[in-house]
């Protein structure tokens, strides 16, 4: 089992930045791949970036490239997502997710989630 606790989000103005947390507790951290998911109401969990145990990364390029960078520090048992050039579409509650699988793209492959952080942009 593993614990996820997401941390970071807030109020914003457009082209501000923020950096979202997510600590994990419980099993080994550093034996899992570990992604980032957002969504908002009435729409389908959105996958935004995921990090594998060496740093290896996969990212929704449409929606976050060039934007948002995904990282991890398993010393504290902790992944980051710097999210810069913040848009009011990128409005949402963000959530961090572990995984069994190798850099999934689909919410339904990860194992653990977090109880998520709002993410709030401003125009």
């Amino acid at each position: 089992q593993v614990q996820l606790v997401e941390s970071g989000g807030g109020l914003v103005q457009a082209g501000g930045s923020l950096r979202l947390a997510c600590v994990a507790s419980g099993r080994t951290f550093s034996g899992h791949d570990m992604g980032w998911f957002r969504q908002v109401p009435g729409k389908e969990r959105e996958f935004v970036a995921a990090i594998t145990l060496a740093g290896g990364v996969r990212y929704n390029t449409d929606s976050v490239k060039g934007r948002f960078t995904i990282s991890r520090d398993n010393a504290k048992n902790t992944v980051y997502l710097q999210m810069n050039s913040l848009r009011p579409e990128d409005t949402a509650v963000y959530y961090c997710a572990a995984t069994r699988a190798m850099l999934p793209s689909h919410s339904y492959e990860y194992d653990w989630w977090g109880q998520g952080t709002q993410v709030t942009v401003t125009s």
